[in-house]
């Protein structure tokens, strides 16, 4: 950790009258930042002043990537490197190879939340994502081989220690090319096409989490609206999304963890929908993007039980359940509330935790679809899944 880093973002300063609440809140602050495993206060009184230590124990965040999943008919894995705290400035440095059924994807991202002061940050990336994709038309599937490359970028500021506003852009090129190995004898749709795209977004974000060393107390959420202009037809696309995290320490080692999703788009009656349903992100052991929709609405609820805690390991088992509904293309927004459309997965998991190293959190669950038992599918990766 760089001490200029730690100084410029405690609220404490010297000559300052005491506060213990500021001083709290500056210890809780320094919890939270990924290079610090754990932090504490020391007070001293000398000649009627009083000497305020911050105590802070660093671990590394340098961290691979590896995740692994898959169902039947369907493989993926990542490999690759990321750095929550990169330099010891709290800066966010990430690269990764992700191969979906022999298709190449990947990316390369960097994040400073700081440039030269406390508000004004950064982020750049340059992404690949190259995967064989179901899209769904009146006359059945149809498969196409899906390529989206691109390069986007940010500007964050932080409006205090927990708040901020991101305006970010992105431009990029999407080719489709229908695959030969089909269901239809003759499918419909486009045999290929590529497309020039911009997009722009803005996002509020929120984030009142307290970490203790691999438990969480508190929440986080975020609003983001994005426009996605086409520069092949001159159409635009809008899009938006509320997410919220919720995080309840309910015993010393029992924590409750949820996320609620919600996001609609335009409604166009194309099988080109923005919005998944994917075991990467939402519903653990459907599988790879099986359906799309311009709407949905996700519930992730997990116990993380504790049943192991040493200095160094920890571990824990999971009980989760992944809920989500979405709206077909061309719908009625109330088909996210149809129970014909819900998809709901129960299972359970397992973690394995190194805590001397941020983010390592060997993960593994197996996730059910309780209304059809032969939907099911295993998912492994580093991290919580939320």
């Amino acid at each position: 950790m760089k001490t200029s880093f730690l100084n410029n973002n405690i609220a404490t300063r010297t000559k300052d009258e005491l506060t213990l609440k500021i001083v709290q809140n500056d210890v809780q602050f320094l919890k939270n930042i990924p290079g610090i495993k754990n932090a504490y206060y020391s007070l001293d009184t000398i000649d009627n002043k009083i000497f305020l230590n911050y105590n802070i124990e660093e671990i590394h965040t340098l961290l691979p990537i590896l995740n692994f999943g898959g169902i039947k008919g369907n493989l993926w894995f990542t490999f690759g490197i990321s750095d929550n705290n990169w330099r010891g400035l709290g800066q966010t440095f990430l690269a990764y190879y992700q191969n979906n059924n022999g298709r190449h994807s990947g990316k390369l991202f960097f994040k400073t939340p700081q440039m030269n002061g406390k508000k004004l940050g950064f982020s750049l990336s340059l992404n690949k994502w190259s995967s064989e994709e179901p899209l769904f038309f009146d006359e059945g599937t149809v498969q196409y081989i899906y390529d989206n490359n691109g390069v986007a970028g940010s500007i964050i500021y932080a409006i205090d220690r927990n708040r901020s506003i991101e305006l970010g852009g992105n431009f990029f090129n999407e080719k489709y090319f229908q695959s030969t190995n089909q269901e239809l004898s003759d499918p419909p749709g486009p045999k290929s096409f590529s497309q020039n795209k911009f997009l722009s977004s803005f996002q509020y974000y929120e984030n009142f989490l307290k970490y203790n060393f691999f438990y969480l107390k508190g929440f986080e959420w975020f609003i983001r609206y994005q426009n996605v202009y086409n520069a092949v037809d001159k159409t635009k696309f809008n899009s938006i999304k509320f997410q919220i995290k919720n995080f309840i320490q309910a015993t010393h080692t029992t924590n409750i963890a949820s996320r609620i999703s919600f996001a609609v788009s335009t409604n166009n009656n194309s099988p080109f929908a923005p919005f998944v349903v994917d075991s990467h992100v939402n519903l653990r052991g459907v599988g790879n993007r099986i359906d799309r929709g311009t709407a949905q609405a996700i519930i992730n609820l997990e116990i993380r039980q504790t049943i192991y805690h040493q200095k160094n390991w920890a571990s824990q088992f999971i009980i989760f359940s992944d809920w989500g509904s979405w709206r077909n293309p061309g719908g009625q927004l109330s088909d996210v509330f149809d129970r014909s459309e819900f998809r709901h997965f129960v299972g359970g998991g397992f973690r394995v935790i190194y805590q001397n190293v941020f983010g390592a959190v060997l993960r593994i669950d197996y996730g059910i679809d309780i209304y059809n038992s032969n939907q099911r599918g295993l998912v492994l990766g580093l991290g919580q899944y939320f």
